[in-house]
Formats: C-alpha cells, structure tokens, sequence
C-alpha cells in the first residue's frame, strides 16, 4: 500500500487548495488516512483523519472549520479541501494509511500509520 499524495501548491492567503491521497491497487475498505503537515522546524502534526467507512472524521483545532477530508473508497482515493489558508499552514502534507478491523475509527498518532506518502509542498504566501 503505497500512498501518493498530489495538488499542493502556491496559493494566496484567504485562498483554497485541495490536495488528494491516491492509492492504487488496493482496496481501502479497511484502511483509515489521515493528513499530516511538517513546516520546517517542527515536528510533524497530525491535521485530519477519515474512517474506512467515511462514518468518523477528525481535525485538529488549528484546522476545524476550514479543512474538510472526504475519501471515495470506488476511485481509491481522499481528499483535503483546504479553505481559509493561512501562512501558518505552509509545509509539506503527509498522507499516511494502515489496516484496522474498526471500520469506525480513526486517530490523529503518528504511530497509527504503516504507510507514508513522500509528501506534497504547500505554500501560503501573497
């Protein structure tokens, strides 16, 4: 299971991105995503996890209300819509993926993931 993230991009502040996790190949009826972002200096955070259902979805407080993950389970694929971006949120955006037996469920945690995208750049600058 190897995630390919694409999208990213230079965008204005106040602006909208959306950046998609593709995983060919597999089936991600059982396999929770979730978004992480590293800004240079910091440690990676995780910013948004989706079920393998799509029943439970999770944010981090500096991206509530403005972010939204959806996935599409047929085409392989999830999404993050990005609205209201902020300089704060320039940095590279993880996707990351696992096996669970909880379709339910998903978690913010580093440790969670087995499976890590290479990354792609997103930079909010005017």
């Amino acid at each position: 299971l190897q995630p390919v993230e694409s999208g990213g991009g230079l965008v204005q502040p106040g602006g909208s991105l959306r950046v998609s996790c593709a995983a060919s190949g597999f089936t991600l009826d059982y396999v929770p995503i979730a978004w992480f972002l590293q800004a240079p200096g910091k440690e990676r955070e995780g910013i948004s996890c989706i079920s393998p259902s799509g029943s439970t979805t999770n944010y981090a407080d500096s991206v509530k209300g403005r972010f939204t993950i959806s996935r599409d389970n047929d085409e392989k694929i999830v999404y993050l819509q990005m609205n209201s971006l902020k300089s704060d949120d320039t940095a590279i955006y993880y996707c990351a993926a696992t096996y669970t037996t909880n379709i339910r469920t998903c978690a913010l945690r580093a440790s969670e993931y087995t499976y890590w995208g290479q990354g792609t750049q997103v930079t909010v600058s005017s």
